[in-house]
């Protein structure tokens, strides 16, 4: 198991730090009622605002409802999301919104997404918070007039050095002074970064190569990784991702299948990356974590110089997606009215159905000698929905 989630608080005063920002953060939980202000929690990744979402929740006797920007990005999906959670308390239970990386959400007028979000949180009828790593931009400031602040410093590095011993001592490893106090240092007051990375260290899973690089997230990774000029440079580059192993491959996997690859490329790529999960199952399965130490020598046979690979967090391409995300309704509707047409439940007839009709009528080549009353029937259907 991952220290970082091994030894997560299990309660708000297991938390460090930021003492007086939690004491904030309870008084606002004990006072809750009806038209108080939402809560903003402001500060960089890793110092702990995710758990003390959770943390509270559990504490006070609320079901958590956890989203992040994607979630939200625009005034349909907001209002799909949270106005059932908003109207239905009763049925529900006793709800709480959790919004996630807030900051992230789309300002453009044609999504309409921070408006949406503001308009609730002046009205909340649930307990309501957010989280953000920057508030500086335009679209936070329009938030925080609507909520309350309260701002998490990073951790002192005597803090992480007393908590990091802590770990070192129950989990039995040790870490030279001087190793140590660089990877407390490195981590800038995010404490699952010094966590995951003092992990790494005790497995054996570090780069044997003298050239190092700042801890990197997974864009940065990803893209520093096949623009690296050598295999050297992507080892280390690779050893400076220090992010969940699940995360990793999946961050190689949506970027190798949305990237335009040759076959054997392809073919050679998505191999290595099943390897890679195989591995990770097999430590999953027998919580065997020194295997770790290999899972980066797997992923380095991803490394190709000039391959063109770039970093994409969705396993399909972005025309496919966004195809999708406007005729998606369409197909639905379609699937619905012809599945009843045929007898058939919609999830059978999108998946044996569909595909043949829709290849059919691409295809002017194949003399299929259907019956008009068909054709008809799906030009009328499609007329329907337009």
């Amino acid at each position: 198991m991952m220290w970082s989630e091994k030894y997560r608080p299990k309660h708000i005063l297991d938390l460090i730090g930021n003492e007086e920002a939690r004491k904030l953060f309870v008084e606002w939980f004990a006072k809750w009622k009806k038209g108080v202000k939402p809560l903003l929690l402001v500060g960089p990744p890793g110092i702990g605002k995710t758990t003390m979402a959770n943390l509270s929740a559990k504490h006070f006797g609320y079901d958590l409802i956890s989203l992040n920007a994607s979630d939200v990005r625009n005034k349909k999906n907001i209002h799909e999301i949270l106005q059932p959670v908003l109207g239905n308390q009763s049925v529900l239970g006793l709800p709480m919104i959790f919004i996630d990386e807030v900051d992230g959400i789309h300002g453009r007028s044609d999504y309409g997404g921070v408006e949406a979000l503001i308009n609730i949180l002046k009205e909340s009828t649930v307990p309501i918070i957010l989280a953000a790593n920057n508030h500086s931009s335009d679209k936070m400031k329009k938030i925080k007039k609507s909520v309350t602040t309260i701002e998490l410093r990073p951790l002192s590095p005597r803090l992480l050095l007393l908590h990091m011993n802590t770990i070192l001592q129950k989990e039995n490893a040790k870490i030279g002074p001087g190793r140590l106090m660089k990877l407390i240092t490195d981590s800038n007051g995010d404490i699952r970064s010094m966590i995951n990375s003092a992990q790494a260290l005790v497995t054996g899973f570090e780069p044997p190569t003298e050239k190092s690089f700042e801890a990197l997230d997974v864009e940065e990774g990803i893209n520093a990784f096949y623009k690296a000029k050598s295999i050297d440079e992507a080892r280390s580059i690779l050893y400076s991702m220090r992010i969940d192993p699940r995360e990793k491959i999946n961050a190689f996997y949506s970027s190798v299948i949305t990237s335009k690859l040759s076959a054997n490329d392809l073919e050679k790529f998505l191999s290595i990356i099943s390897e890679a999960d195989i591995l990770y199952g097999r430590i999953m399965k027998t919580q065997q974590w020194r295997l770790l130490r290999y899972l980066d020598s797997i992923l380095l046979g991803l490394y190709t110089n000039n391959s063109g690979v770039r970093y994409s967090q969705y396993n399909l391409s972005w025309p496919l997606l966004n195809r999708l995300r406007w005729d998606g309704s369409k197909i639905k509707s379609i699937t619905k009215l012809l599945a009843k047409k045929m007898h058939v439940s919609s999830s059978t007839f999108s998946t044996l159905y569909l595909p043949y009709i829709l290849f059919c009528m691409k295809n002017d080549s194949l003399d299929l000698e259907l019956d008009e009353s068909f054709d008809e029937l799906i030009e009328k259907e499609i007329e329907l929905l337009e």
